[in-house]
């Protein structure tokens, strides 16, 4: 069995974990979330859009099918809910746990001017305040924007252009949030993350990273976690939780790297 990581993030890979239908495939499985009953949702590109696990990979339903043509991203809300991102149907859906769509932002399979700015052209993940419910899309492949959302999906504002400095995007593919509501964007092509306050105001940045991919912040802990397209999966900001009206710190240590720190 592989072990990954040290000390208290030691993990190991459970092979076949997931107890298919005879018959099934994930294709590819695009994103993972899990509910309050430890219920694992893989949403994935293949026939069988959203499948759902109990927490030792007993199959338990699936829905989705002929909604999702690419799914994307996975968020589940304080709420019961979740948040499906289809960068393919260019559309975020809010649904229940069961698969009953509550409302749909975007218009599907129909993506907004090339880089205008406007929701959504190939939109990657959602994020959650979780002091007051609002939320924000990350979007995407074809634009370089985030969007605020009310809790009710009315749109409250959007910030970002194409480009490498602060505030500016190549390919936001992924967007988090702390338990102080400091908001966490991987600017993947630009091998960074930025940080900014709910305003869209731009706080630090971690950089010299390796394409960062995924991106997961464990609010209880303020832990945060990013897969790295270009390496490994690194955990931070390490053993020191920083105080929650600052945003996290990046810390990344392996062997023969020195330990790094963002900027303020």
């Amino acid at each position: 069995m592989v072990t990954l990581g040290t000390g208290n993030y030691t993990y190991e890979v459970v092979e076949n974990w997931a107890k298919l239908p005879d018959g099934w495939g994930f294709k590819e499985v695009a994103a993972v979330g899990v509910d309050a009953n430890d219920n694992v949702y893989a949403f994935n590109r293949g026939a069988h859009p959203m499948m759902v696990f109990d927490r030792q990979g007993n199959f338990l339903r699936s829905w989705g099918e002929g909604i999702f043509p690419r799914a994307h991203g996975i968020t589940a809300s304080p709420d019961g809910t979740l948040f499906c991102t289809d960068d393919g149907d260019h559309t975020v859906r809010k649904c229940t746990l069961e698969g009953k769509v509550l409302f749909t932002l975007g218009l599907s399979g129909k993506p907004a001017p090339f880089m205008s700015g406007e929701p959504f052209n190939r939109c990657t993940h959602v994020a959650i305040d979780p002091r007051n419910g609002d939320f924000y899309v990350s979007d995407g492949y074809c634009n370089a924007r985030v969007h605020k959302y009310a809790p009710d999906g009315k749109l409250l504002f959007s910030w970002g252009e194409s480009g490498t400095d602060p505030g500016e995007f190549n390919i936001v593919h992924n967007i988090a949030t702390d338990s102080a509501g400091w908001v966490y964007v991987a600017d993947r092509e630009n091998h960074r993350i930025q940080v900014f306050d709910a305003n869209g105001k731009f706080e630090t940045q971690w950089v010299n990273m390796a394409r960062p991919c995924g991106l997961y912040i464990d609010q209880a802990s303020d832990i945060a976690y990013v897969g790295e397209l270009g390496v490994a999966i690194f955990q931070c900001p390490g053993q020191r939780r920083w105080p929650t009206h600052q945003p996290l710190r990046y810390q990344r240590q392996c062997p023969g790297t020195p330990r790094q720190q963002a900027r303020r």
